[in-house]
Order: C-alpha cells, then sequence, then structure tokens
C-alpha cells in the first residue's frame, strides 16, 4: 500500500496536472517538441515571485535587511535553524542521488536543474524560516498567534505549490521535503534557543564555530556527479558562521546589554524618521555586503590558486567534475571565507558604521 502510494507521489504525470491547472498548456502529441505555453500570467509570476524565498537572492538580501533593522536575537536563532535544516537536507539529496522530475514534465525553470530532487530543500526552507520566526517570536512580541500561523503557512504553501508548478519538483519531493523538516526542527529549534547564549557567552565560541563549520564542509557527503549543491551548502554554513562570530564579538565587547523588561513586547511600528534611517542602512549596508563579496572574492581565489600553484583563469575555466580536485578545493576556499566575511561584518563592522555615522537601529528592547 505505502509502495504504491509512493509511487503515485512520484508520477511526473501529476506533476503536469498540477502545471495544467494552474494554466500552463503543454504542445500537441505532433509538436512534442515545443516548450509549454503559460496562459495564466498571474500564476506564472506569483510562482516565480515565490520560489524566489527559497533562493540565496532572498537570503542575501532579508537576512542582513533583517539584523539591521528588526531584531538580531530573533535573526541569529532563525539562521542557525535555517543552516541545520538545509546542510542535512542537501546532504541527503546527494547521498539519495533521486532525479528531478523527468518526461512529459516540462520545467519552466532551469536554475538548479543539475541537482536531485529528493528532498525539496525549498520546501524545508519554506517551513524552516516562517515558522522558526513564529517560534522564536509568539512569546518575545505581543501579536495574534493565528495570523502569524496562517502567514507562515501561506508562505511555506507557497513555495512547495511553486516548485511543482514550475515542474523542479515532484508531490513525493515535496512531501519528503517538509516531513524531514518537522523532524529536524521539533528538537533543534528549542535546542537552538539555548545554544544561542552559550556561543555568545562562551570565550572558545569563535574556534568552535569555525571548527564545526570547517569539518561539516569538509566531510560533506561525495554524489556521483558534480552538482552545485556541496557549493551552495558551503555558502549557507559560512554565512551562518560569520554571524555567529560576528555576535560573539558584539557581546564581548559589550554591544549587547540585557534587557529590563520582561516579554512579551509591545510591537513598535517604524515612524516616518524610522523608515527613512532604515532604507539608509539598508543602501549602505549592502553597498558595504557587496564590497566585501568583491574584495573577498577576489583575494581568497588569487590566494588559495597560489597555494595550490595553478593559474587562478585557468582554473575558474576548467571543467566542473569530481575530478577536478583543485577547482572544488579553490571554489569551496572562497565561497566559505568570503560568505564568513560577509555574515561578520553584516552582524559586526555594518552596524558599527551605522552607529558611527548615527544611523544605527535602535534597541527597543534586547539583542540577547
Amino acid at each position: 500500500m505505502w509502495s504504491s502510494w509512493v509511487r503515485w507521489l512520484d508520477d511526473p504525470e501529476l506533476v503536469v496536472s498540477v502545471q495544467k491547472w494552474f494554466g500552463v498548456r503543454y504542445a500537441t502529441r505532433v509538436s512534442s517538441e515545443l516548450p509549454p505555453e503559460v496562459t495564466n500570467k498571474f500564476w506564472f509570476y506569483l510562482f516565480t515571485v515565490c520560489t524566489a524565498l527559497g533562493d540565496e537572492i532572498f537570503y542575501a538580501t532579508s537576512i542582513p535587511f533583517w539584523f539591521w533593522n528588526i531584531d538580531g536575537a530573533v535573526g541569529r536563532r532563525v539562521v542557525l535553524v535555517w543552516t541545520i535544516v538545509m546542510y542535512i537536507g542537501q546532504g541527503i539529496k546527494d547521498i539519495m542521488k533521486m532525479p528531478r522530475p523527468g518526461p512529459p514534465v516540462q520545467k519552466l525553470q532551469k536554475k538548479w536543474a543539475l541537482e536531485y530532487g529528493m528532498p525539496s530543500t525549498h520546501a524545508m526552507v519554506g517551513m524552516a524560516i516562517p515558522f522558526s520566526i513564529l517560534f522564536y517570536t509568539m512569546n518575545r512580541y505581543q501579536y495574534s498567534f493565528q495570523w502569524g500561523l496562517i502567514i507562515s503557512t501561506t508562505w511555506c504553501s507557497l513555495i512547495c505549490i511553486s516548485r511543482i508548478y514550475l515542474g523542479m519538483h515532484s508531490i513525493l519531493d515535496i512531501a519528503a521535503g517538509l516531513l524531514l523538516a518537522a523532524c529536524i526542527m521539533i528538537p533543534v529549534m528549542p535546542l537552538v534557543d539555548a545554544l544561542d547564549n552559550a556561543i555568545l557567552t562562551n570565550y572558545s565560541s569563535p574556534l568552535f564555530v569555525l571548527l564545526i563549520s570547517i569539518l561539516v564542509i569538509v566531510y560533506y557527503p561525495n554524489g556521483d556527479k558534480w552538482t552545485p549543491t556541496r557549493g551552495d551548502t558551503t555558502m549557507v554554513v559560512s554565512v551562518c558562521a560569520g554571524i555567529q562570530i560576528g555576535a560573539w564579538t558584539n557581546y564581548q565587547l559589550g554591544h549587547m546589554i540585557a534587557s529590563s523588561t520582561i516579554p512579551p513586547y509591545k510591537i513598535i511600528w517604524p515612524s516616518y524618521d524610522m523608515l527613512g534611517l532604515a532604507i539608509l542602512r539598508t543602501i549602505l549596508g549592502f553597498c558595504g555586503v557587496i564590497a566585501t563579496r568583491a574584495i573577498a572574492k577576489s583575494i581568497s581565489y588569487a590566494f588559495v590558486c597560489a597555494l595550490l600553484g595553478k593559474d587562478k583563469n585557468e582554473l575558474r575555466n576548467s571543467e566542473n567534475s569530481l575530478e577536478n580536485k583543485n577547482k572544488i578545493i579553490v571554489e569551496l576556499s572562497y565561497k566559505y571565507f568570503t560568505c564568513a566575511m560577509i555574515g561578520f561584518n553584516s552582524l559586526f563592522l555594518l552596524p558599527n558604521v551605522f552607529k558611527l555615522v548615527g544611523i544605527e537601529r535602535p534597541t527597543f528592547y534586547t539583542e540577547i
């Protein structure tokens, strides 16, 4: 019985049915080589935007924005949950080696086509981020839990449906991703809540964070072919490491103090002045992030190539394959260093620049 359910959920025809229901018209049998026609632009644009909620562009913009303008204490916890969920999901994906939906499904998006499909890490992140935000804010701020639950469920659902609509995942991939994320988050979220305080207060935390983050990248499960999964996972892990070390530095320098009031706190909605400062922080901050990426990538790529005695331009243009060990080492190294610096600067350097020029975010309650 279970095997028949699994086969049904993994059936490509089911993906095609979902696509057709949302207005994707497949070519006739005579002209089956033609791409499908999108007859309903509303669903196409909605799901294209929604699938971006699980992309690196969303992470790169929303995570710094959250720290600069909303709440650092919640942000650190959410990032750590996101990293754990992503790492496990990506690792299992390369262990199981299950392909994405095949014919007759036609993909409306080519990005990540080289990666395996099971489980859907978009579905996992679609559950991890909104529901961990809900978990860490429901007793911290005064708001309607029911509305928080509705928003989180809608966020997660739209991401999941978008992956099926675009032809990138089967319903089985999505279901497995959601189930796996739930199984991880139930024990991990309370653990992360306690771990956050330990990371901030322990003098040896940076060594511990660096060691663990490097080890999980080095011992990442090897696939049977090259995919961008390991590189993407490296970026996630290193951003998290940089954020944790940046927060630790702030705490050790006395930039964080405990709140004198007890949660739940009343939400302070921004005034026009506060919105203007938030926009200014965001613009200045992203300029800093872009500069950090450009400088750190250039220096680290050239440095690792020099250590290996390889020409950086030749290596950059060489083939992506598991046999090309030097390119793998260089790419993982520069991605780790670059993203760790972005995470660190987003938490430590840039907020201190904001403070220096007088546009820092008021810490309404506490960052601890």
